[in-house]
């Protein structure tokens, strides 16, 4: 599937190209419909993708086939299933990225025309991480089957912490005051806007701005939720190609969603609790895949009904709490 790789990440690299270099060239801040309009291309590009996979596996390009946890070789269909439930599951997963990197701008003090300078930067990085993790999380499902137990504990775990209370800018586990004093041991960081650059001169040498150290903490926090992200995809598929695909679409597809989302995340309460039962179901099943098998129809179904319900859960919700608000006035 060498070409495919070539051919993928060629699109990837133009699509990136277009983005920064030539339709947001300027620092300025992203207007909620330029950002919806994107939003939509990238969730709509995501979604046509599934119909890529299917030609793909349904006629064996290149030798493509896609094995599932039942051992038989399944086609076009099902990989398409696959890859539009592993992509689902990724576009959920991204919202509690989207919370707290809103935190991080926040307390960094970053203006809304560098954060998109900001999140191009770090979806780069992020696909960089993102396909070496799911790699070596690949190969070490397929060396090792006992790894599917960690994974899916790890996910049951992870997904009964989001039932919590929430908590305030003080339990963000990375905390910014810490990253800079441990950036400053090694390089000097300056304060200050400084046009939205990284990397600056400062009395005769290089120093990095505080939007620089702002874009490590967004670095940092992916390589956080990927450590859910990924043991939950490998539940949905093994297969490199589908895993990487849905990953990284549903990445490049994070930084207009955020700023759709990032003013409006209140209004989602239920959809963290959605996540939390997915994680939890998801880790359930990686668990039980020695006894039981989920066909992916089931898979798709479970993990776009769930997401569907929290979603109208919370927007019910809102919409009754406004009432009530606009009659106590």
């Amino acid at each position: 599937m060498l070409w495919f790789w070539i051919g993928f990440f060629a699109l990837i690299a133009f699509l990136l190209f277009l983005d920064l270099g030539v339709l947001h060239r300027k620092a300025e801040e992203q207007s909620f419909k330029s950002a919806l309009a994107w939003t939509v291309g990238w969730v709509g590009l995501g979604l046509s993708f599934a119909v890529v996979v299917y030609l793909i596996f349904e006629n064996a390009w290149l030798g493509a086939t896609l094995q599932a946890s039942d051992g038989k070789p399944h086609g076009g269909a099902d990989a398409a299933m696959v890859y539009l439930a592993a992509y689902l599951l990724e576009q959920a997963l991204s919202v509690d990225n989207i919370f707290v990197i809103s935190l991080v701008f926040r307390s960094f003090r970053v203006p809304s025309k560098h954060q998109h300078r900001v999140l191009f930067w770090g979806i780069m990085g992020a696909i960089v991480f993102r396909v070496a993790m799911l790699v070596g999380g690949a190969e070490l499902a397929q060396r090792f089957t006992w790894i599917f137990y960690v994974f899916g504990g790890y996910l049951v775990w992870s997904g009964l912490k989001l039932f919590k209370p929430e908590g305030d800018e003080a339990d963000n586990p990375l905390e910014n005051s810490r990253v800079v004093r441990l950036v400053r041991r090694f390089i000097p960081v300056v304060e200050g806007d400084h046009d939205g650059k990284f990397l600056v001169r400062d009395r005769g040498r290089r120093a990095l701005t505080t939007l620089a150290v702002c874009l490590i903490v967004v670095e940092l926090t992916d390589v956080v939720f990927a450590l859910d992200s990924i043991p939950a995809v490998l539940a949905v598929s093994e297969d490199k190609f589908i895993m990487v695909t849905s990953n990284i679409f549903a990445i490049m597809g994070l930084r207009s969603l955020y700023f759709v989302l990032a003013g409006a995340m209140a209004q989602f309460h239920y959809l963290k609790y959605a996540l939390a039962l997915l994680l939890i179901l998801i880790g359930a099943k990686m668990i039980a895949h020695d006894h039981y098998h989920v066909a992916n129809e089931v898979s798709l179904g479970l993990i776009a009904g769930i997401l569907a319900t929290g979603v109208v859960a919370s927007i019910v919700a809102s919409k009754r709490a406004a009432r009530r608000t606009a009659s106590d006035h």
